[in-house]
């Protein structure tokens, strides 16, 4: 977190590490922003209702604030997570720009891809789900530490 992007040769390049962090960080986007492997919708009637109720009892320019906010927290646990997995710094900025907006089109791809194929957790496997994203994460934390 406080050293630069890697800037040695290839070979040295900690991948086994990035991509268990990268893993456990999408999982913890699909967690967070609630998307199909976590969300169970027979719950909305009884669990969530309270915080649907929060939700639905906005409406007009007050209901787009909160689903831009829900838009704006995707992109930022995308955005992470497309730094963590390519981490890139090229002369030209707006060649940044192209990369960035591309990886995080792919990473609503991958997002699409996984809720159209995997079907819901049952709600009893979602904190193993988040405790194996906490583990990946310091897994890989050890590894770089050696």
């Amino acid at each position: 977190m406080f050293h630069a992007p890697w800037a040695g040769p290839i070979a040295q390049l900690p991948v086994a590490a990035i991509v268990l962090v990268a893993v456990g960080l999408f999982i913890v986007l699909l967690a967070e922003n609630c998307r199909i492997p976590v969300d169970d919708p027979n719950t909305h009637l009884e669990l969530t209702m309270i915080h649907e109720v929060m939700v639905l009892d906005h409406s007009g320019p007050l209901f787009g604030i909160v689903l831009y906010g829900a838009a704006v927290k995707l992109f930022v646990l995308a955005a992470l997570v497309g730094h963590v997995i390519a981490p890139f710094h090229t002369p030209w900025p707006a060649l940044d720009w192209a990369l960035f907006v591309v990886q995080v089109l792919g990473l609503a791809a991958l997002i699409g891809v996984v809720e159209s194929v995997m079907a819901r957790l049952q709600m009893r496997h979602v904190p193993m789900l988040l405790i194996a994203a906490c583990l990946l994460c310091g897994l890989a934390f050890l590894m770089l530490l050696r």
